[in-house]
This record gives structure tokens, sequence and C-alpha cells, in this order.
């Protein structure tokens, strides 16, 4: 109990206010905000990529397989146009939706912020060739430079706007056509401080900044593959929630960029017919490690649900729709799981041993690599499949580790449920004596 003690200790007292101070540092917030505009486009070109590569095998039989690949082999370029306008061209929308977010957090002119911050992207990741224009860094190549242009063009505005450099217009201009013309400055700007390092970048090294970008961040999306980076992810995750810290805001915010190249660049190997580079990805987060939710929680809201004491019986039932859909503050609260020592060593040790399992598996070929994104909310066994592009191995798996969970969770609870039921009797014993000391006709 005392290792326990100085645990939450050095988590409440040191741990909790750096993650605190993250979670609402503007920059984090706006980087998590920027993905989540770009996640419906990403989602759908998910769904268009499986359909563009139906899971049969060329030479298949099946009537129904056979006049899917027919269908698709006829058609392919129309198909595959959907994807290429939506998760193909991600880094477009993550630069503007992350330049929105952080303009607004500032008081800025959000829409101008957006629009200058495509410009600066478009300028940088796509030089005009010929009346076209490139879209080769449009995908995760350009998520790290999507999110550079966006933080460099709006704090360039706001330092602009700080020292008085703009365009004044008078008062009775209405605002929109003030903000336009408030935003010329920022515009030259850009073509004076990007355009010029661009065209160095182009001629000095014969790349274009994204790929100078890449290669600087290569060595961090390589490491984000070992078991050891996922470990440390997903153990910081799990202190920050046990002690009543929303760990995911924190952690997967930071983690999205590293899971969007991650899956970008698998989904353009498949659909190339290349062996598949990256195995951690959100699918693997959220429906391998953390099933049910942080924690794993969704074996023990099962265990909870047949629990032989009315609290936990009724928080399990309470939580088992919401914890299918990967979403458990309800147990979390409300058995509870946070600063709940009885529980803390199966809320920390279920997401570990997942992560090795689920590692091996997938590392070894035994389960596919994830190569669409899904919403986070999909049930764990159909967004393992949806996300391997419905291969069904994927389930599988995560049914296997559903089971060791419970097996992980079940003499802990069975321990909590002993300490429950002896409270439970405890208070109905009180219960009992206070209305027979108040009956005189009883005593």
């Amino acid at each position: 109990m005392k290792l326990y003690d100085q645990l939450i200790q050095f988590v409440e007292q040191k741990l909790g206010p750096i993650a605190g101070k993250l979670g609402a540092q503007r920059h984090i917030t706006a980087l998590r905000d920027g993905f989540l505009v770009a996640m419906p486009f990403i989602i759908v070109g998910s769904f268009i990529l499986i359909f563009a590569n139906p899971p049969f095998a060329a030479d298949t039989t099946n009537a129904f397989g056979r006049a899917w690949l027919d269908f698709v082999a006829a058609h392919r370029p129309t198909i595959v146009m959907p994807w290429t306008m939506s998760m193909g061209i991600m880094s477009l929308f993550i630069t503007m939706g992350v330049a929105y977010s952080l303009a607004k957090s500032y008081q800025m002119d959000a829409i101008g912020a957006a629009a200058l911050s495509a410009m600066s992207f478009l300028l940088v990741a796509a030089p005009e060739k010929g009346w076209a224009l490139p879209l080769n860094h449009f995908a995760g190549t350009g998520i790290f430079t999507a999110l550079l242009v966006a933080y460099f063009s709006v704090e360039l505005t706001r330092i602009l706007k700080k020292y008085n450099i703009t365009i004044r217009m008078p008062e009775q201009v209405p605002p929109a056509i003030a903000a336009s013309f408030a935003l010329l400055v920022p515009v030259l700007a850009i073509f004076v401080t990007l355009y010029p390092l661009s065209l160095f970048v182009q001629s000095g090294f014969d790349m274009q900044i994204p790929d100078a970008v890449m290669t600087i961040f290569k060595p961090l999306v390589s490491a984000s593959n070992s078991l050891p980076a996922i470990i440390g992810a997903l153990l910081l995750c799990q202190l920050l929630w046990f002690a009543g810290i929303h760990g995911a805001n924190i952690v997967v915010g930071i983690l999205s960029p590293i899971f969007l190249a991650n899956i970008s660049a698998n989904a353009a190997a498949y659909a190339a017919g290349e062996t598949i580079p990256n195995l951690f990805t959100q699918p693997f987060w959220d429906f391998y490690i953390f099933i049910g939710g942080a924690g794993a929680t969704l074996s023990l809201v099962i265990l909870m649900s047949f629990s032989k004491t009315a609290h936990l019986r009724s928080v399990g039932r309470m939580s088992f729709l919401p914890g299918a859909f990967q979403i458990n503050e309800p147990v979390m609260f409300g058995a509870p799981v946070v600063m709940n020592p009885t529980l803390f060593i199966p809320f920390v040790m279920a997401p570990v041993v997942n992560a090795i399992i689920a590692y091996v598996a997938v590392n070894t070929g035994i389960v596919d690599k994830a190569i669409a994104v899904t919403p986070w909310t999909a049930p764990a066994l159909i967004g393992a499949a949806w996300g391997s592009g419905w291969a069904f191995k994927a389930s599988i798996l995560t049914a296997v580790l559903m089971v060791i969970d419970l097996m992980i969770y079940y003499p802990f609870f069975k321990a909590y449920e002993k300490q429950v039921m002896a409270q439970e009797q405890a208070t109905a014993t009180g219960a009992t004596k206070t209305e027979t000391a108040g009956n005189p006709a009883i005593a």
C-alpha cells in the first residue's frame, strides 16, 4: 500500500499538473481539434479504399467476389476518386482545422487563418506544374508539414497584429471586408518567408519541404512501431486516468499525427498491393489495447453485470452498452475504477498484456495490420475487422484478448466485490438498527 500511495501521490502532485497544462495548452488543443475536423473525410475515404480493394483473391471462384473484383477492375479510376478527394488530401483538411482552432483560441479571424494556412501548405507541398497540382504530399507524408505551416501562419499573423503591422480600415467598413484587408499583410509575409524557403530546399536538396520534414520525423514514426513505445504511451494514459485525468485526451491528442501518418502509409501500400509497413495505428490502440475504453474495462463490465452485489451489478449493466461502443466513463466513475487500489493492478496490467499479445500477433503476420481509419466508438469486434480491411482474424484476436482480460480482472473483481458486499451488509444492518430504535413497538 505504501508503494501504491507513493505512486498516486506522484501522479497527483507531479504528473497530474503537467498533464493538465498540456491538455489545456492551445497548440495541443488545436492539434486535437484539427484532426477531428479531418476525421469524417478520413473515415469515408477508408470505406472507399476497402471497397476499391475487395477482400478476395484475384483468382477467386466465389460468384460475389468475382463480380466485385470485375466491377472494380472496370471502374477503378471512378471508384478511387472519392478516396483521393477525402483521405487522399487529408493534410489539407488538417492544416485548415488546426489553424482555425488555434486562431479561435487567440480570438483572431479563424476563417481567414484557415484559408491562409491552406495557401501556405499548397505553397510548400504542391508546387504547380503545367496548371496541375501534384497530390503526392496531401496524404500522410504531408501531415507534419500541415501542422507546422498551420502553427507558423497563425503565429506570424498574431505577431504582425501585435505590433500593428496590418492594414486598418475605417470603422464604417463592414467587419468581413475589414478582416479580408487585414489578411493582406500576412499573405504577403507568407510569400516572403515560406516561398523562398521552399525554393531553397528544392534547389539545394532536390526535395520539397514535406520530404525534408518527413526525413526529420522518420525516427519518431519508426520508433512508434516498437513495443516499448506503445507500452510507454499506454502506461502514461493509464496513470492519468487512474488519477481521474482523461488520459486519452492528452496521449491520443499527441499521438494523432503519428497514427494518421502510419495509417496513410498503410493505406497507400495496401492500394498498391505492397507490404503494409506500420503496426501502431488508431485501430490497434482502440480495438486491441483498450477494448471497451481505457483499462480494457469491457471485461470488467461483463463481470460486474453478474455481480452478487446490487451496486456493482447495476453499474455493470448500465455500463455495458456504452462500453460496447468504447465509452467507459460510467464504469470508471460508477464502480469506481478511478482511485480504486483494489482494481489498480488489473487496470494497468490488462492493456499491457493486450499490447504485448497483439504486437506479437500483428508483427508476425498472424493478424493483418490496419489499413483504414475507423470511428473509435465502433464496437471492438467490428472495428478491429473493419480497420484491417475486413480481415476477421482481427476480430478473433480481439475476442481472445477479451477472454484474457476477464481472467486478469476476475480475482481482483472478486476481492472488490467482497468489499462492496460487506459495505452493503453493514449499511443494511445499520439501517435496520435505526428503524428498530426509532420504533417503540418493535423495541
